[in-house]
């Protein structure tokens, strides 16, 4: 006879795991952790960087997160990093992470960031984020999008050795969406930070194959970047893994005009998502990769990810995928140089773009496009006949900016 399982069934099947995994010694192991899902039945542990922590290669990120249920849930299958940050959800999202992880907060790792530029308004942050999520410490505490070296100020990597120091926070990190090789080897060099946190996706492979769009664009290997960061000692933890959004995104629902229900249907039997996340563990550099999950279901196709080598069949979805994306995707590579002539913050704004589009987050685009100073915001690109833009990978810059502005202005 066939077993039935209630929820409660399931996830109490899982609940003894979380420690043996903790504990285990190899940087990589397989744990089985429930017969009732089979096809999901392995996590996978890497090394972060210097700190020796062993993370599950799938983190879970909380910022588009509001059932406190599938975080309760990946915590008791075994996933063993939660990420937040002050500024998610005008801070709900702190505490809604620290209730749910609250009975197994021994058990879990969690991060969070903070965007303040100064060391006061820093360590505020801190002490703020703690007491939202109910923890006396952070495992990681990034400084939070930082995408020029300049940025990484003394100041606030004072704030970070102060907390460390006071035990608030058991490691440092800096967080970038741009320039992300540049910061990758500054931080490297630098030598003050333990952990970066950075884009990293299928769709930034070499320009080389698309240097006629730019040919005085510079040639950029993400992958080796990454390498080099990580035998220089730094934890490699990667974000945006899905090049544009989420699980439902690569799905092909609304964004880039693939709003078909067939198409939707035909790439989740494909597997676009899993393939995705795999693409970016294949990389023996990254130590885990933060991924978005709003749903139960999400959660469980996306710990297939962990379960699977990436393959050939999965190499052809992604790159009929890129394809697809190819002129509508900024990658932030910051080969741009990031602001145009008349000081609009191009890559900031289409990755507010993609929030709204790829994420479903619309509020939180529009709050991003809303902290803009007024002028920026009342620039259109519609105003002007040309762009002074020309993007490495061929992205249609002037169309993009337009339809962002027009959507959060």
């Amino acid at each position: 006879m066939k077993p039935t399982w209630t929820r409660r069934d399931f996830l109490s099947a899982g609940l003894v795991l979380p420690a043996a995994g903790l504990l285990t010694p190899a940087n990589e192991s397989l744990i089985p952790f429930s017969p009732a899902r089979p096809e999901s039945a392995k996590l996978t542990y890497r090394t972060l960087g210097k700190t020796g922590l062993k993370v599950t290669s799938l983190a879970f990120g909380c910022m588009t997160t509001s059932d406190p249920s599938v975080i309760e849930r990946a915590a008791d299958f075994g996933i063993n990093l939660f990420d937040s940050a002050r500024g998610y959800q005008n801070g709900n999202n702190e505490r809604m992470v620290g209730a749910a992880l609250k009975k197994v907060r021994p058990k879990v790792m969690i991060s969070s960031k903070s965007m303040s530029k100064t060391k006061q308004a820093l360590l505020k942050d801190l002490d703020t984020s703690l007491s939202a999520l109910g923890t006396d410490y952070l495992d990681i505490w990034y400084l939070h999008s930082k995408n020029e070296p300049a940025e990484v100020t003394d100041d606030l990597l004072e704030a970070q050795r102060i907390a460390k120091q006071n035990g608030k926070i058991r490691f440092a990190g800096v967080s970038t969406h741009f320039n992300m090789d540049k910061m990758l080897a500054h931080l490297a060099e630098l030598g003050q930070t333990d952990v970066v946190l950075t884009t990293y996706n299928f769709a930034m492979r070499s320009v080389e194959a698309s240097q006629n769009a730019n040919p005085d664009a510079p040639k950029t290997d993400m992958t080796k970047a990454i390498r080099t960061a990580r035998k220089a000692g730094l934890g490699i933890v990667v974000m945006k893994t899905m090049a544009g959004g989420t699980t439902r995104v690569l799905r092909g629902d609304r964004l880039y005009g693939a709003n078909s229900a067939a198409l939707s249907e035909r790439l989740s039997q494909e597997g676009v998502p899993v393939a995705a996340i795999k693409w970016a563990l294949q990389n023996e550099a990254v130590d885990t990769a933060i991924v978005c999950m709003t749903s139960h279901d999400q959660f469980d196709e996306n710990l297939r990810a962990m379960a699977e080598p990436f393959t050939e069949k999965d190499e052809k979805l992604l790159t009929t995928r890129l394809a697809g994306i190819s002129s509508k995707y900024c990658r932030m590579c910051g080969h741009c140089g990031g602001v145009c002539k008349k000081g609009v913050p191009v890559p900031d704004v289409l990755r507010f773009l993609t929030y709204a589009e790829g994420y479903g987050q619309f509020a939180l685009a529009r709050d991003k496009f809303l902290e803009l100073s007024q002028p920026v915001r009342d620039i259109r690109c519609s105003d002007c006949s040309s762009c002074s833009f020309r993007c490495a990978y061929g992205v249609t810059v002037r169309d993009r900016m337009i339809h962002a502005q027009d959507s959060l202005a």
